[in-house]
């Protein structure tokens, strides 16, 4: 039976948010999700949201008709001697993939929106100024939320992409920081790289988890100025005017991988 949740429905970002926090909430593990509980309660919420009169996306049916599914699936039976010869993939192992992914780069991003506060807090108000206002282009503002919820759309539109063996890969945080290093210092001072477009030409998963947690780092040194030419455009990546002392002076790049992990 359902646990009774109190849900503050404004606070979610998305279904995959509502599902961690009943997760984490419950203190169920993630590996061995109780889909029947869990979508009794997703279901719970989205009502709740209902009757508040607040305007639930596409994407929060989608999931609702996702759990449903995965739990029929669990319903049926299985033939012992079948399971022998061919054993089924447990039906749940692919949302706990999204949830862990989901997880992984909210907590990257709030841990860097930390360390700019942090560092906001500690320079003056005429240093922040100027790096923040390297030039008068007329650029749109990018925040983290659109750079992390781009990614995520990229990470969706490669769900149907083939699927590369990659169980020998070992590509690292450092190794994308050096890539877009010398990606940045090839580009003209008037281009752009296209974050997208980096993302695309990876060949895995990893490889773009590792792409994506390469750029928050250098954003976070302040050694790469994110650019948007139109509303909902792609994200640009270009060099700051301070890149190089950056670059000089940021974390070494041995010690990355662990804080990130």
């Amino acid at each position: 039976m359902s646990l009774p949740l109190n849900f503050q429905v404004a606070q979610y970002e998305g279904p995959l948010d509502v599902l961690l926090d009943l997760i984490r909430r419950q203190q169920i593990n993630i590996y061995d999700i109780p889909i029947a509980q869990i979508t009794a309660q997703y279901l719970d919420y989205m009502q709740k949201a209902l009757e508040m009169d607040i305007e639930l996306g596409a994407e929060f049916v989608y999931m609702a008709a996702t759990l449903i599914h995965i739990k029929s699936k669990l319903l049926l039976p299985t033939d012992p001697e079948l399971e022998k010869i061919s054993p089924t993939e447990d039906p749940r192992s692919e949302l706990v993939e999204r949830l862990l992914e989901h997880e992984r780069f909210k907590n990257a991003a709030e841990m860097l929106q930390q360390k700019r506060l942090l560092e906001e807090a500690v320079w003056s108000n005429p240093q922040l100024e100027h790096f923040v206002s390297e030039d008068d282009t007329p650029d749109l503002a990018v925040s983290l939320v659109d750079l992390v919820k781009a990614f995520q759309q990229v990470l969706e539109r490669t769900r149907s992409r083939p699927v590369y063996d990659i169980t020998k890969e070992d590509v690292t945080i450092p190794d994308m920081i050096r890539f877009l290093e010398a990606k940045l210092r090839r580009a003209r001072p008037s281009d752009d790289l296209s974050f997208v477009g980096l993302l695309e030409a990876q060949h895995s998963r990893r490889a773009m988890i590792c792409l994506f947690l390469a750029i928050l780092e250098l954003v976070r040194r302040q050694a790469v100025v994110l650019t948007q030419r139109e509303a909902f455009g792609d994200i640009g990546l270009k060099k700051h005017a301070e890149f190089e002392q950056a670059m000089a002076q940021g974390t070494p790049l041995e010690s990355i991988e662990q804080e990130y992990s």
